[in-house]
């Protein structure tokens, strides 16, 4: 039977009425005591950081986190439900950054470790008030008294437990991760921070000119990060595409992909072919084939590894709808090229800092890899091995926090074997009642299909 609702009704003083009753009579209390015996039913918070205002995404979290428990307190059992605060990660160290008009890692780490992190665990409660009062008047039960808090030993101990358990079962391993990095706040950014931050920009791709061992002719590549041409270690061709050694209208012979003969080519000669074909090849032909490095800075590097440089390999990744259809590879900032780099055993060449600044082996050390382009491309051109630097429009990521350009770099980090453990995970996720089904079958299942060992040391 439905009781009618008077027109009248303040739904706001109501829900004060209700949020005092529950406090003032310690209902949620009483709902975990009087199951004392019962099954246990238990209810992490996942953390909010404290030193952030929430806002009304957080109020439809709150209210489906807190569904589920009371759901399961009807069915009768005891839920004990443990509020939590995140009180690591960037986000905080920023805050503190500016309260102390402090610019980056240095500058915090010339302040004092201790004396900073000390400033961090006072700015993370900030909000702290503010979160509590609006759980409580959406009506979110959790044990806010005795709150897990990520910052304290007993939590910290329990994730280095956690990490044992998993080296202990050989899931543990260090390697190399191509990661989206912000130079300037010295850390990688996961996938969603880095969808956070697109711009839309104009910068100088390079098509460079790689001189063939033994022949008057190169390698037409084309890169759209200059900075990254002095680790260059290789250069990739499709296997499965068409490529062509020609005599060009501007007097150098070129090898290049079929298909972007008249593209690059085609604007040589106002009149009559810009460019005569004299071979036809296919990708594959051409594996192996040496060239001459542009830049001496990575010869050495690449001999004291013992490990064979500056030839052509082969990869699918290669496309035909941009460039000259052979890209050049330097394993240290690229996943691509990270890929091939394992594959073909390539040296692994990195001359650019943790500062995102061109190493001293360089001439351009100290600069930014960004502002190095224009040097490198200047250098090229005066060295006869810049064909071409046209000018292209295309979204690139920058730091959320800061506004820097990120850059791909080769970090090295600490990753769980996933893969490892894939089918188990698999079969964990088909026992659970997804709701609605496609995104456990769907999204979260796709994901588990293809999942990658995970980089934790981010």
């Amino acid at each position: 039977m439905y009781k009618k609702v008077s027109a009248d009704m303040n739904f706001v003083e109501r829900e004060k009425e209700i949020e005092n009753f529950w406090r003032e009579n310690d209902i949620f209390g009483k709902s975990i005591r009087l199951r004392q015996g019962s099954p246990t039913y238990m209810f992490y918070d996942g953390p909010p950081t404290a030193n952030g205002k929430p806002h009304i995404g957080h109020v439809l979290t709150r209210v489906i986190k807190d569904m589920i428990p009371r759901y399961r307190t009807m069915k009768g059992y005891q839920v004990p439900r443990k509020a939590g605060w995140d009180t690591h990660g960037l986000p905080v160290e920023l805050e503190v950054e500016k309260l102390l008009d402090l610019d980056g890692k240095e500058q915090i780490e010339e302040y004092g470790l201790d004396p900073f992190i000390s400033k961090c665990k006072e700015s993370v409660w900030k909000y702290k008030g503010m979160w509590e009062e609006f759980s409580d008047a959406v009506g979110f039960w959790a044990d806010m008294e005795d709150p897990y808090v990520t910052y304290d030993d007993n939590f910290i101990e329990s994730e280095w437990w956690a990490l044992k358990q998993i080296w202990d079962k050989k899931l543990l391993y260090k390697g190399f991760k191509i990661v989206p990095y912000c130079p300037r706040c010295g850390t990688p950014l996961s996938s969603h921070e880095v969808a956070q931050g697109y711009k839309a920009v104009k910068e100088r791709s390079a098509v460079a000119r790689f001189k063939v061992v033994g022949e008057d002719s190169y390698f037409l590549a084309w890169t759209t990060t200059p900075w990254t041409l002095p680790s260059n270690v290789a250069l990739c061709v499709n296997p499965e595409e068409t490529y062509c050694k020609v005599k060009a209208a501007d007097g150098y012979t070129y090898y290049m992909a079929e298909q972007l003969l008249d593209t690059v080519l085609g604007g040589l000669a106002e009149e009559g072919s810009a460019y005569e074909v004299l071979e036809t090849y296919k990708g594959t032909d051409l594996e192996g084939r040496e060239y001459e490095p542009l830049f001496d800075c990575a010869v050495e590097i690449c001999e004291k590894q013992h490990k064979k440089a500056y030839y052509i390999v082969c990869d699918t990744y290669v496309t035909m709808t941009d460039g000259t259809g052979i890209v050049h590879i330097a394993p240290a900032f690229g996943e691509d090229d990270a890929q091939v780099g394992r594959r073909y055993d390539l040296p692994f060449v990195q001359l650019v800092d943790g500062k995102g600044e061109m190493a001293e082996e360089t001439a351009y050390a100290g600069v930014f890899v960004k502002d190095a382009d224009p040097l490198i491309l200047k250098d090229l051109d005066a060295k006869g091995l810049l064909f071409s630097a046209p000018k292209f429009e295309h979204d690139y990521p920058f730091c959320w926090r800061c506004d820097t350009p990120l850059i791909y770099y080769a970090r090295e980090s600490w990753f769980i074997r996933m893969t490892e453990v894939k089918a188990d995970l698999i079969r964990n996720n088909n026992t659970i009642n997804w709701i609605p089904e496609s995104i456990g079958k769907g999204r979260f299942g796709d994901w588990l299909e293809n999942i990658q060992d995970w980089g934790i040391s981010r």
